[in-house]
């Protein structure tokens, strides 16, 4: 791995050598508001730009683990169509399963590796997956996603933008955590939820943040 990386960057991501160091360098990275068009930055542009979205920091994340002795795992979460997916990078410590996560909202954030099972982790998010009407959006998520399936591509060393990583996450297998019943009988989230789920980390400014 150390002769893959740039010795700089290499140095970065092995000083963040726990999960939790590695979700502290990603909450001081700013939010990647793709001013101008759709971006998968490789995790080399994020450390050089010191800016990402959620996919592009989750990616970041993985390397970070494997550069550690972890496996670079993804864990895909779908919404419905009134709202957006969520990817977070997945550990395991003592046999449990956390999740290091990039957001600009209150909710969707780091999750303490307690969980049995990845599905487990996953619904640890619903309650907290809504939108500004109020609607509870999660629907699904993947099994864990191990990036060194696209080690031939490069994803790891590359300046190029990564975006087939996103794309496969689409395609892959994903689980329903709920039936149409219970879809049907959901309860809209409290006033007081919608307005701590509205609370923004980094303001848009209209200008690029890179």
């Amino acid at each position: 791995m150390k002769n893959l990386l740039p010795e700089k960057e290499y140095g970065i991501l092995k000083k963040i050598n726990t999960p939790v160091k590695i979700q502290d360098f990603l909450d001081q990275l700013k939010i990647n508001f793709e001013p101008e068009g759709d971006t998968v930055y490789s995790p080399l542009t994020v450390l050089k730009k010191r800016v990402c979205h959620c996919v592009e920091a989750a990616i970041l994340a993985a390397l970070a683990l494997r550069v550690n002795g972890q496996p670079p795992l993804l864990l895909d979460l779908t919404a419905n169509r009134n709202d957006f997916d969520h990817v977070v990078a997945l550990f395991k410590k003592s046999g449990k399963w956390g999740a290091i996560s990039k957001t600009n909202h209150a909710a969707l954030r780091y999750r303490e590796p307690i969980y049995n099972s990845p599905r487990e982790l996953a619904m640890s998010y619903f309650h907290e997956y809504l939108d500004d009407q109020g609607r509870k959006n999660l629907r699904s998520f993947s099994p864990p996603v191990n990036l060194k399936r696209f080690d031939k591509q490069g994803w790891m060393t590359t300046t190029e933008e990564v975006d087939y990583i996103p794309e496969y996450l689409v395609r892959v297998k994903h689980f329903s955590i709920l039936t149409k019943n219970q879809i049907r009988n959901l309860r809209q989230a409290d006033p007081i939820e919608v307005k701590v789920g509205k609370i923004v980390e980094w303001k848009k400014t209209g200008k690029f943040i890179g």
